[in-house]
């Protein structure tokens, strides 16, 4: 998951309006050229891979000693010739407002916005050990089964889990956390991580998950 801008934090109510207001405009735009998936996951791409890695950024985009043009310059440099230009445009128009201290917002807003006109939900996996390619398939394929949707799948390593998954769609919270017993497991019984949490969603999916 990625964290928010810094003086995101400060305003939150009025950082979230701000990023809906804005990803309606970049989502409009992306659509009309036809390019809206890609748009939405290359804003993804530039907050967790350039702005999460790089502090110094994040402040040099909110700070309003730093005038627009030159914004414009560094987003030019970062971003051109990789990135598409509906997004590399818009991310101008923000620093023409003031407003790229807000793009974090306006990514969470876009990938909401996104969900909703497909119809996608949205669910949340955690687990003890990163998904391998394997079992992020068949993850996301049993929730889909279950509920009859297309699945985004957001994905959070957290170690207090030890040897568990839990899911969350929605409200909805489904816990297979086994942190209590695992300090009883061989290693032997660790490589048979994945086949625990495929037995566990199995169980979750039996139960109308």
């Amino acid at each position: 998951m990625t964290e928010g801008m810094k003086h995101e934090t400060v305003l939150d109510t009025g950082a979230e309006q701000l990023g809906k207001i804005y990803a309606h405009a970049l989502i409009g735009s992306a659509n009309s050229a036809g390019v809206a998936d890609e748009v939405v996951d290359q804003l993804g791409r530039f907050v967790d891979d350039y702005l999460a890695q790089n502090p110094q950024l994040v402040l040099a985009f909110s700070s309003p000693r730093i005038d627009e043009t030159e914004k414009g310059r560094v987003i030019d440099r970062l971003l051109g010739g990789e990135f598409h230009p509906v997004l590399i445009n818009f991310l101008k128009v923000m620093a023409r407002r003031g407003r790229l201290g807000y793009v974090s917002a306006v990514r969470d807003a876009a990938d909401s916005l996104r969900d909703e006109l497909l119809g996608r939900i949205v669910a949340e996996v955690r687990t003890a050990v990163p998904l391998d390619e394997s079992l992020r398939q068949t993850v996301l394929h049993r929730i889909a089964q279950a509920t009859s949707k297309e699945v985004r799948l957001v994905e959070v390593v957290d170690d207090r889990l030890v040897g568990g998954m839990v899911i969350r769609i929605g409200d909805t919270i489904f816990d297979g956390s086994v942190a209590n017993q695992i300090n009883k497991l061989s290693r032997k019984v660790r490589s048979g991580f994945s086949r625990e949490l495929l037995q566990r969603f199995d169980n979750f999916a039996g139960n109308g998950a």
